[in-house]
């Protein structure tokens, strides 16, 4: 096996990391808030959290380090094909909306599931801002998945 083999194998894995995470994590928070009941909701919530730290975050630096690296070892110039770069801005952008909006809402919302109980529920403004987690994690995902496109087919 050469290195470029290993390095695409961490970069695969990375992508499979990240987007399995984002896809199965926005089920089961959409399914956990759905029941209203706030320890069922604090948990899904706390889970979010976790799995961002214990899977998307290893995603993100096997997808870089291994893309990076495969593409060192394929000797493409930085930033590369068409394809390559294209590929790299949709990353950027689904990494921009992470930061910028969906981090910060996972924060509010961590912050407030920590006093839902089954008896106080879970409160409107917590709903009201799953709904935003929602739409811009859907918004997050369209340039992810437009990256692995980019990578699979490298157009033009």
């Amino acid at each position: 096996m050469t290195a470029f083999d290993v390095l695409k194998f961490l970069h695969i894995l990375g992508i499979i990391l990240l987007l399995g995470n984002i896809t199965v994590t926005a089920v089961w928070k959409v399914f956990a808030d759905r029941t209203k009941n706030g320890t069922i909701v604090a948990f899904g919530q706390k889970m979010v959290t976790g799995t961002d730290w214990g899977l998307t975050v290893p995603g993100i630096v096997l997808t870089m380090v291994g893309g990076y690296g495969a593409m060192y070892e394929a000797r493409y110039d930085f930033p590369g094909p068409g394809w390559l770069v294209w590929s790299q801005v949709c990353f950027v952008v689904a990494g921009l909306v992470w930061l910028g909006v969906l981090i910060p809402i996972q924060m509010r919302q961590a912050r407030m599931a920590r006093a839902f109980t089954d008896q106080t529920g879970v409160s409107a403004d917590y709903r009201a801002l799953s709904r935003r987690w929602l739409v811009w994690g859907l918004i997050a995902t369209v340039p992810l998945v437009s990256a692995l496109y980019f990578m699979i087919a490298k157009p033009g």
